[in-house]
């Protein structure tokens, strides 16, 4: 998969890692890159700054209407940009009610559902012609290991990394790449309440690009990924309780009210 060339589709793109894909991907010679958003009027500015070269869409990964119309838009799309997502930021118990963990299990896992099932066929299709189709779809460091702190965020970042991965084998025979990215703290307003360190998000596209050229299913793009990746590999039992006395101090210091969108 080639990025110079390509015509990509990156949905919540009003935004943070969103706005940063677009931005990269335009840099590195894309086509024409869609920006899907639930709020269109927030891409204006992003439209105006690059020729025509930027095609404002609503999407909204909820609404199978939108995610269809979305499709019929956008059928030259060889690169698809699966970004959109929620962090309600509360354990099931503290949050008292399952509503958080439906919710980012609508957007974060079945969204790429409903996404992959609209443009796959279109990936299929187009990737010949281009050489090269591509999905990407954004994961976490949530995924590779429970973050108690946020227990329904990392419980949809696990299935959607599940869903990833079995998207990936059914796509391989029909020519289409599919990656999952994989990141610590990005420094968006999504997570503005935490105060360690993060990685910008043009670090985090431009590094999540590289691996899609590159040709690497499974991408890390920062150190702190890498090393959960790692540290769940060689010693899984010892770093979890690591990470719930983690827990317990995050509750300590950061205020109940964390949600964040995309």
């Amino acid at each position: 998969m080639k990025i110079a060339g390509s015509v990509a589709l990156v949905s919540g793109a009003n935004r943070g890692l969103g706005r940063s894909f677009v931005e990269v991907l335009l840099a590195r010679g894309a086509a024409k890159v869609y920006a899907g958003a639930r709020r269109t009027a927030e891409l204006e500015d992003l439209v105006a700054a690059h020729g025509g070269k930027v095609v404002a869409l609503a999407l909204d990964v909820t609404d199978q209407a939108q995610v269809a119309a979305a499709a019929d838009a956008a059928p030259d799309v060889t690169l698809l940009v699966n970004n959109a997502g929620v962090l309600e930021g509360a354990g099931l118990l503290e949050a008292g009610s399952v509503a958080p963990l439906q919710w980012e299990l609508d957007v974060n896992v079945v969204g790429i559902g409903r996404m992959a099932l609209a443009f796959a066929p279109l990936l299929e299709r187009n990737g010949g012609a281009a050489g090269g189709a591509a999905m990407v779809n954004m994961l976490s460091v949530a995924s590779l290991a429970t973050v108690p702190h946020f227990g329904t965020y990392a419980a949809s970042k696990m299935a959607a990394m599940a869903l990833t991965q079995g998207l990936r084998c059914d796509l391989a025979e029909k020519g289409v790449e599919v990656f999952g990215i994989y990141a610590g703290f990005i420094d968006t307003g999504m997570i503005g309440f935490v105060t360690m360190d993060k990685t910008s998000p043009e670090e985090v596209a431009g590094r999540a690009l590289d691996g899609v050229e590159a040709g690497t299913p499974e991408i890390d793009v920062d150190e702190r990924s890498a090393m959960v990746r790692r540290r769940m590999r060689e010693d899984p039992e010892e770093f979890t309780k690591e990470m719930w006395q983690r827990a317990a101090d995050f509750r300590k210091n950061f205020p109940r009210d964390r949600r964040g969108r995309t």
